[in-house]
């Protein structure tokens, strides 16, 4: 055995690098039988190399812990005297993986090999690397004509390949006719402009010539964060996506990785991709909507309408009540995507303040109550429930400010006292009315969390904020209403604050428009939000404090995770009947 420098692990950067600098340990076993697990490693063969050239071999016999079976030993030459003394696989097993540290695992029909050694690394508790895995009898039926190869048995492919090692059912032996096998068929798809081992490995499902032959359009696009756009014919964009590394990205849409039928279809219909490169993620995800927004592309799926969605609002009547609307005021609880659910968050929030929910037009000199029922088992209004006298409109105005309080954060007391009741009842074991209403008062919560989460940093003018990128550098963003006007990023090395100073004289200006988000798009605050919200972010200015209400529903976030966890475990024990 000899013991070549090891592999570097390949970067994420570097998976690009051609075949021929790129370090492959070809693999072959002998084994008791054919079930991993049940049956065991007898002997283990592998052989180094990178460019063409062999960097080392490894080859050690395995005591299986059990006798070897005479058809194996008829096949393999291996008794079970002879591997008595061998060590076992708990001790090979490290030195194999330290062998092929950073490499690319190849075995002819690569499920079976890499099965056993999985299964071994298991049962001797032995951490298994992430390695990327090539079987040549895949690549083989991918490269090679039935004609040219009736079969691609390792035998087979020797003989047309013309080893310099025949196979003789010994591991190193096997494993050096693979190499040769391996060398064969990557002269053959290197004519077929397959070069690095993304494109080697991206090669081996099916792939049509008219998607295959649009690669091009991908070699102009830098390996750097941003949005890409698929145009079509007459220029229309088909599609826009974002990427950490927008070559890559983009060339996957012309391999076999891409599965999905009506991107295909698009890929077909495309004649150029455009981009935008941007200094981080947030800026890719930011233009990523706003692009689909303004160009409604046919092939996205989402963020189409970033501005239709449901609002819940108070009306202006002397005895005013919640109805979802699409327009918004500055009292407005949403953005909520679907209008029933937002009735829901309506109608919770009515109960928990104890606002009316019945319909009739009440005149200002009118009594709210004389023709409502007490709400009970079946239904009624919230706004008798405590109290069968009926209301003038001065009486009731204190529930229409007690909606505005808990919208605005101010006061939490109803989604207090919503609790306690969700409490009362599974203590009186009234688990089903338990749940029920724990479903929504967790809904409502929520959506209040979001709009005073979002509104809270729509009502900044300016905010600048810097991120931490991973790698001793920063990213920035300056927000104006919550929107994204600059982004840039410091790499280590670099004085943060020039950097900022630079990009806040370029930011763009945002006008903002009356409503609870100042005229942003509620994906756009939210993907904000989030990035706010990551480790480590800090501060850097600010035009007013960033912060929630105190008394608002940002308290209740967990409860509110722990409420949709406990309905998900329920629908799964007790799906909902159709």
């Amino acid at each position: 055995m000899t013991s070549p420098p090891a592999g570097v692990q390949l970067r994420l950067d570097e998976l690009d690098e051609p075949l021929n600098q790129t370090i492959f340990v070809v693999v072959d076993l002998e084994t008791t039988g054919g079930k991993p697990g049940s049956d065991a490693i007898t002997e283990i063969g592998a052989v180094k190399i990178q460019g063409g050239k062999v960097l080392g071999d490894f080859a050690t016999l395995v005591d299986p812990g059990r006798g070897i079976p005479i058809h194996i030993t008829h096949i393999t030459g291996i008794t079970t005297a002879m591997v008595a003394e061998a060590p076992r696989i708990s001790s090979v097993l490290p030195a194999f993986l330290e062998f092929a540290r950073g490499a690319v695992l190849v075995a002819h029909n690569a499920p079976f090999d890499i099965g056993f050694l999985k299964a071994a690394a298991l049962e001797s508790a032995t951490p298994w690397p992430a390695f990327r895995v090539l079987c040549t009898v895949k690549l083989a039926r991918r490269v090679l004509t039935r004609d040219e190869a009736p079969s691609v048995r390792l035998s087979a492919l020797a003989e047309l390949f013309r080893v310099s090692t025949l196979p003789t059912h010994r591991a190193l032996d096997d494993a050096r006719a693979t190499v040769d096998v391996l060398h064969g068929l990557i002269a053959r798809v290197g004519n077929q402009g397959v070069h690095s081992l993304p494109e080697l490995i991206d090669y081996l499902p099916a792939v049509t010539a008219a998607q295959r032959g649009k690669r091009h359009l991908a070699d102009a696009l830098p390996r750097r964060p941003g949005v890409y756009l698929f145009r079509g014919p007459s220029d229309e964009v088909l599609y826009v996506g974002t990427a950490v590394d927008l070559r890559r990205r983009v060339r996957t849409y012309f391999t076999g990785s891409e599965t999905r039928g009506r991107i295909k279809e698009m890929v077909a219909l495309a004649v150029r991709v455009d981009h935008v490169e941007c200094a981080h993620a947030l800026e890719a995800a930011v233009r990523e909507l706003r692009l689909i927004a303004a160009h409604a592309p046919p092939y996205n799926r989402k963020s189409k309408q970033p501005y239709k969605a449901w609002w819940i609002n108070l009306t202006a009547e002397a005895f005013p009540r919640l109805v979802v609307s699409r327009t918004a005021t500055m009292d407005s609880l949403g953005p909520i995507r679907s209008r029933t659910a937002a009735a829901d968050i309506a109608d919770a929030l009515a109960t928990a303040c104890g606002l009316r929910t019945c319909r009739a037009k009440i005149p200002a000199a009118g009594r709210h109550g004389e023709d409502c029922g007490a709400l009970g088992p079946v239904g009624g209004c919230p706004a008798i429930a405590a109290d069968q006298v009926p209301e003038d409109a001065a009486a009731y105005a204190p529930r229409a400010q007690l909606v505005l309080d808990v919208v605005r954060g101010r006061t939490d007391k109803p989604l207090r006292a919503a609790r306690e009741r969700v409490e009362a009842l599974a203590t009186a074991e009234l688990f089903e009315n338990a749940a029920r209403l724990r479903d929504r008062l967790g809904a409502l919560t929520a959506a209040l969390g979001r709009s005073q989460r979002l509104g809270a940093l729509a009502a900044l003018d300016e905010l600048v904020a810097a991120r931490p990128d991973g790698a001793g550098g920063w990213e920035f963003a300056v927000l104006r209403c919550g929107r994204l006007a600059a982004a840039g990023c410091a790499v280590r090395g670099v004085a943060p604050m020039p950097v900022i100073e630079i990009i806040g004289k370029s930011a763009a200006t945002v006008e903002p428009s009356p409503g609870p988000l100042r005229g942003g798009m509620a994906e756009e605050l939210g993907l904000v939000a989030s990035w706010l919200a990551g480790d480590g972010v800090r501060i850097v200015r600010g035009t007013a404090g960033y912060a929630e209400p105190a008394r608002g529903a940002g308290a209740w976030r967990s409860w509110a995770d722990r409420a949709r966890a406990g309905r998900a475990a329920a629908e799964a024990h007790y799906p909902p009947r159709i």
